[in-house]
């Protein structure tokens, strides 16, 4: 017992010795410019006393070797910052001594002789001055501490992430043609014939029939900014063979080939403010708001436009309810968008036709216990002026010609959901020939309802058993209305012609993850398995995901994969799907995809 008190003494009193010989000892100048003394359980006898006195307290174990290195850099530090005092001190006392001589002399008799004299007061008040004012400088310009960052940088964070992928899609045989009216409503109008009937073979149409083998990679760069007061500002750009909203992936060879460079597209631009702890307040291009565990209604990596507010307070231990609400512009109309007629007044030009997104959400987290958590939440979205409507009559003699509804037609779509005609081509007799140049708008309203819910069992920890379930239902959907404008998502007949209309507005996803929660480190690792039923008019499918099926709703089926990770953020990832149509003609096919990932 007296062996070992007397050891806890000699350790605080070496810790003392420390703290004061410490700066003095890195200050001797024998030792080379830039370089300190060695710190190790191993290092050899050194010729500085304090250095011998930090290896014994490491060798103890009383000093970790990170310690005993910071220790010491630090005392360097501030050395150096004394001795450029010091210097600088000197420099403005010997300038003073040379002015005052100066000025004596010139009131002075030849031959007079004066000795100047600079109380030790005045030259310690002098030294600490600038002592200060040198330590501010060295803070400033980041010379007193190399390797640190000026303090505006250390407000930036920079951000990261790439992923190679390997993907092939299998479609088995029997699959039929399915219409691409993306492409018809972001290209050239679909003439149909003079009966107004839908040419099932002419029009643009998805691959149904031939496997792919993809490389695609994606690559994302973003920076966080800390402003002041509780504002802060964010960038990301990333890759894409295009603008769309749901993918950042770009296939290699695409974009001209022959080892053509690839295009990089704005994908975050936003400004936060939150007041206190519990409020965020964001406007821009940001993160998807909502709270979404599964990817049944969102796209996850999906970045909204507008305006939202984040507020979420624990009203009790482990209970926390939040709420989120926003309002997003999904299209807005061109200042310029006209029509190729005219009346009386000049030039008619098209009503807007902007359309929104406004959205609310409520729900809370609750922890029952250290191992046990539960979130549940529930939203409304209400989508305006996403609905199709029949133009006035409208007669079309080129490509070119316009009608009044046709900015109603989607600017972005998958597939899946049903679609009308937009254009009311009146039917001409013989013999003049009406051309009916058709676009084609969304058949339904939407105005989704969203039940989400996850529980987080941690018993095993580090290991999770993760349940994830979602539920959606359009509010909005009228099946006799869609039913009597459908183009599509019309049930086959042995005949070939167009049989009763089979979509829906329901839909559910349902999921079972184990392992790590998140994948960080070697060996991490965590695997799922799913099912999803995703019916034609539940979402609109410009927004959902865009891996199951190839995007899109009208969608049902199996998933699973699995994650490891292979070093310090870095891993690979193995997924599997498997999809078929709900409603329409057949369609299938099974994705399989290989990814390296790699964040920063």
């Amino acid at each position: 017992m007296w062996r070992e008190m007397k050891t806890r003494e000699l350790t605080a009193t070496a810790l003392m010795l420390i703290a004061c010989a410490v700066p003095a000892a890195a200050q001797d100048d024998g030792m080379p410019q830039g370089k300190r003394p060695t710190v190790s359980r191993d290092a050899p006898p050194s010729s500085n006393a304090t250095v011998n006195l930090i290896n014994l307290l490491v060798k103890q174990g009383t000093l970790s070797e990170e310690q005993a290195a910071t220790l010491v850099k630090q005392a360097d530090d501030e050395a150096y910052v004394a001795r450029q005092a010091t210097r600088d001190a000197t420099a403005k006392a010997e300038g003073a001594e040379k002015k005052a001589t100066s000025a004596a002399d010139a009131a002075s008799p030849p031959g007079t002789k004066r000795v100047t004299y600079v109380p030790e007061i005045v030259k310690k008040q002098l030294r600490e001055e600038i002592r200060a004012e040198v330590m501010d400088r060295a803070h400033k310009e980041n010379w007193a501490s190399p390797g640190m960052y000026p303090e505006w940088a250390q407000r930036i964070r920079f951000y990261g992430d790439i992923r190679t992928r390997y993907e092939g899609d299998f479609y088995p045989p029997g699959n039929g043609p399915l219409q691409n009216f993306n492409a018809i409503n972001t290209g050239s109008p679909f003439l149909e014939d003079n009966a107004n009937a839908i040419n099932p073979y002419f029009p643009p149409t998805y691959n149904t029939t031939q496997d792919r083998n993809r490389f695609r990679f994606r690559a994302r760069l973003g920076a966080d900014v800390d402003l002041f007061e509780g504002f802060t500002a964010g960038l990301r750009i990333a890759t894409g063979e295009n603008s769309s909203p749901v993918s950042t992936n770009q296939s290699f060879g695409t974009n001209g080939g022959n080892f053509s460079k690839y295009a990089l597209w704005l994908d975050r631009a936003f400004v936060k403010y939150q007041p206190v702890q519990d409020v965020v307040g964001s406007v821009g291009r940001f993160d998807n708001p909502f709270w979404s565990p599964t990817d049944l209604a969102w796209y996850k990596d999906l970045g909204f436009d507008g305006v939202a507010i984040q507020a979420r307070h624990e009203v009790a231990e482990g209970i926390t309810p939040f709420f989120v609400g926003g309002a997003f512009p999904v299209f807005n109309t061109d200042l310029n968008a006209g029509l190729n007629t005219v009346d009386q007044s000049g030039p008619v030009k098209s009503a807007s036709r902007d359309k929104w997104l406004f959205g609310a959400q409520g729900g809370f987290a609750a922890r029952f216990d250290p191992e046990t958590t539960l979130t549940m939440a529930a939203a409304y979205y209400q989508f305006t002026n996403v609905q199709g409507r029949l133009s006035s009559p409208c007669l079309v003699a080129t490509a070119s010609d316009s009608c009044n509804t046709d900015l109603l037609r989607p600017p972005f779509a998958q597939k899946g959901n049903t679609y009308m005609r937009l254009r009311n081509v009146p039917t001409v007799t013989s013999p003049v020939t009406t051309l009916n140049y058709q676009y084609y708008g969304l058949a339904s309203e939407f105005q989704p309802v969203v039940a989400s819910a996850q529980l987080d069992l941690a018993q095993f920890h580090p290991i999770h058993i993760i349940l994830d379930g979602e539920y959606i239902w359009n509010a909005a959907f009228d099946r006799a209305a869609v039913s009597a404008n459908a183009v599509n998502n019309l049930a086959p007949t042995a005949t070939g012609t167009p049989g009763a209309y089979e979509g829906g507005n329901k839909g559910w996803l349902a999921r079972l993850t184990v392992g790590n929660k998140e994948v960080k480190h070697l060996w991490d690792w965590n695997a799922h398995v799913g099912y999803k039923y995703l019916e034609s008019d539940a979402m609109v499918d410009a927004f959902v995901d865009s891996d199951f099926g190839l995007g899109g709703t009208n969608l049902k089926g199996y998933f699973i994969g699995g994650n490891v990770g292979l070093g310090e953020n870095v891993w690979a990832s193995v997924r599997w799907m498997s999809a078929n149509n709900i409603a329409g003609l057949p369609y299938a096919v099974d994705i399989v995809q290989l990814d390296l990932n790699a964040r920063f």
